[in-house]
C-alpha cells in the first residue's frame, strides 16, 4: 500500500506560480511512476505530467513550457511547479503513483484555481 499526500494549492492570479507537492509513505520502494492529473468542473479528467524512476517526464501539451514535474527521492515526494498560469488550468489536482504489479493511488486532490 502506497499513501498520498497533496498540498500546495490555492488561488493565483493569471500568470502566477504555484507548486503542489505530494508527499508518499508505505511500500515506496515499489514505485516505478509518479505524476498528475487535473479535473475542471464538467470535464473528465485528464493527464497533466508524469515522471518515471528512470526521469523520463511527459506532459500534457497544455502545459509544457508552463509546468514542471520533479521528484525528491530523499523525500518520496513529487512535486509540480506550475508557472505562467492560466484561468484554463484551474482544475482538482491529483497526484498519482503506480508501483510494480501494477497498483494504482491517488491522493485526495487539491484545488488549483487561477483568477484575478
Amino acid at each position: 500500500q502506497v499513501q498520498l499526500v497533496e498540498s500546495g494549492g490555492g488561488l493565483v492570479q493569471p500568470g502566477g506560480s504555484l507548486r503542489l507537492s505530494c508527499a508518499a509513505s508505505g511500500r515506496t520502494f515499489s514505485i516505478y511512476l509518479m505524476g498528475w492529473y487535473r479535473q475542471a468542473p464538467g470535464k473528465q479528467r485528464e493527464l497533466v505530467a508524469t515522471l518515471t524512476t528512470g526521469g523520463t517526464t511527459n506532459y500534457a501539451d497544455s502545459v509544457k513550457g508552463r509546468f514542471t514535474i520533479s521528484r525528491d527521492n530523499a523525500k518520496d515526494t513529487v512535486y509540480l511547479q506550475m508557472n505562467s498560469l492560466k484561468p484554463e488550468d484551474t482544475a482538482v489536482y491529483s497526484c498519482t503513483v503506480v508501483e510494480y504489479g501494477p497498483y494504482t493511488y491517488w491522493g485526495q486532490g487539491t484545488q488549483v484555481t487561477v483568477s484575478s
